[in-house]
């Protein structure tokens, strides 16, 4: 059975998702994206990743500035969507949001959760050192990035591989994941998996603070803070 999908993102790490659901045998009603921002050395708006790629494909795009935004609510609930799928969108999702869809909201997120929950999975996981990550499709539910696993896929980071580099491998593999858990989802049931509070790790967003060197570190560190 094709599923009816809202989809939440807002970068380029979303577009492979994006790109894959429009590409499946389901239906996207809807994008939610966040609203144009000034960028840039001239400080012009311009629309993020997600948004002019809605577009291409001729999506309806909301853009609230507010979460709690009551045409915006209506506007979703009136998609009448069966599930929502979120990819790096950037925003903490209200419960009024989280049972619009039919079948709640299912995440991409770039770690093997519960390891690295937050803004910045991919960049921690280089910083660390870790030799190894991944991608884990997950239930929304108001904690963040707590909810149970529906499916998840590891890789290797290579030594000298730069978070960008690992950005967009994982990127693609959440577009193939994320088409296999709402097929499987449309098909029936999923098995959800409980994360393990106890191995919760956090990734916050980094700090300027963070660029500066200390050359009286370990090589290892400095090179890992470089990727």
């Amino acid at each position: 059975m094709a599923l009816r999908l809202v989809f939440f993102g807002t970068p380029a790490f979303a577009v492979p998702a994006l790109a894959a659901l429009q590409a499946s045998a389901h239906t996207l009603v809807g994008v939610v994206t966040q609203p144009d921002r000034r960028r840039g050395r001239g400080q012009h708006v311009a629309p993020e990743a997600v948004k002019r790629a809605a577009e291409g494909y001729g999506l309806p795009v909301l853009q609230p500035d507010s979460m709690k935004d009551a045409a915006f609510l209506s506007a979703l609930e009136h998609l009448a969507a069966d599930l929502g799928v979120v990819v790096a969108y950037g925003r903490i999702l209200p419960a009024r949001v989280l049972c619009a869809p039919r079948l709640g909201l299912i995440n991409v997120h770039a770690s093997i959760l519960p390891r690295w929950r937050g803004a910045a999975p991919v960049h921690r996981a280089v910083l660390a050192g870790d030799e190894k990550t991944g991608v884990t499709i997950m239930r929304v539910v108001p904690p963040l990035d707590a909810g149970p696993a529906l499916l998840t896929a590891e890789t290797a980071i290579a030594p000298n591989e730069t978070s960008e580099e690992l950005s967009n491998r994982l990127a693609a593999m959440g577009a193939d994941l994320i088409v296999r858990a709402v097929d499987a989802l449309a098909a029936g049931a999923v098995p959800e998996m409980a994360q393990d509070e106890r191995l919760a790790t956090y990734a916050p967003r980094l700090e300027r603070r963070e660029s500066r060197v200390d050359w009286a570190r370990p090589a290892r560190t400095i090179h890992n803070q470089i990727r």
